[in-house]
């Protein structure tokens, strides 16, 4: 397939961070948007990256469209919604543990499969669509159907799908719904990077290896399932593989699952083997959480990915 570069779609939020004080700094993420600015800093420079998403018409949507833009990354053909805003949370820690306030009901992103074409414009001729559990409980079940379809038409094009579940409890009406949501994106996709603790609440997986058999019983042909601290296990059409990972003294762990996502998924596109991906990732997961917030510097990224290649 022609090099037609990477779509990451979902929510980029208002990040307000470091409030100690009372003084906050206000930045630009969401989980999708994380993974992305890992793959921005990680592949060939030449390849397009793009968020596809919904913005609003008011000064903090053109705001982050102009830091998308100077961060490398474009909208593709993402809807513009009039009168709507970007979502916002902030972050508090409690050491290195990060907990989150959300102010999101009205986003815009709610409305990025508001225009089926468009969306499917957005996708098409991709190497790699990456999308995220949080990315379909912002839907409403309609629009859900919609992206899903998307995805899949994308994937039967030639597209690499990945998508990491990413469940959070609090998005969703019930538990069932979510497994109903995540079980049709499972059929879409052609890599799953789990949480397992993630994994464990929503469906009960006694540990890593039964989230990977049922993804592989879902027809998901690879799979890394992280686990914190622990090794990551990654599967494939080869068999299992526990990776271990970094130790490091972690500042904040924001984002630190995200840039695995993406440390992972560069690794992929450059034909490495899973677990070769997996230790990249694990190296680039452990110098973010050293870092405050959820975008590490990129220079910072392609170092601890090229390190020990």
């Amino acid at each position: 397939m022609a090099n037609t570069g990477i779509a990451s779609v979902g929510e980029c939020m208002l990040e307000l961070s470091g409030g100690d004080g009372g003084n906050w700094r206000m930045g630009y993420a969401g989980d999708t948007f994380n993974t992305l600015w890992t793959l921005r800093a990680l592949v060939e420079p030449g390849m397009a990256t793009d968020y596809v998403s919904a913005f609003g018409d008011d000064p903090f949507s053109e705001r982050q469209i102009d830091f998308l833009k100077e961060s490398g990354v474009g909208i593709a053909s993402s809807p513009r919604i009039k009168g709507a805003r970007p979502g916002l949370y902030a972050i508090t820690l409690n050491g290195a543990e990060r907990s989150f306030t959300y102010w999101r009901n009205d986003a815009a992103a709610r409305q990025l499969a508001s225009d089926p074409a468009a969306l499917a414009a957005s996708l098409a001729k991709r190497d790699l669509v990456y999308f995220s559990g949080i990315t379909l409980a912002i839907l409403e079940p309609a629009a859900r159907r919609v992206l899903v379809s998307a995805l899949a038409t994308a994937r039967r094009a030639g597209s690499l799908v990945a998508f990491d579940p990413n469940y959070r409890p609090r998005l969703w009406s019930s538990a069932d719904d979510a497994r109903a949501a995540f079980d049709e994106a499972l059929a879409a996709c052609d890599i799953a990077l789990p949480t397992f603790p993630d994994e464990e609440t929503l469906y009960g997986d006694a540990d890593p290896a039964a989230t990977a058999a049922r993804l592989r019983s879902a027809g998901v042909p690879e799979a890394a399932v992280k686990n914190g601290e622990m090794p990551a296990l990654v599967v494939d059409r080869s068999g299992a593989t526990e990776v271990p990972a970094n130790t490091v003294n972690a500042l904040d762990t924001t984002g630190a699952g995200d840039s695995f996502n993406g440390a992972y998924l560069a690794a992929r596109l450059r034909g490495e083997a899973p677990a070769d991906a997996a230790k990249r990732a694990h190296r680039v997961a452990a110098s973010v959480v050293q870092v405050r917030g959820a975008l590490a510097p990129h220079e910072r990224l392609r170092e601890a990915f090229a390190a020990g290649a």
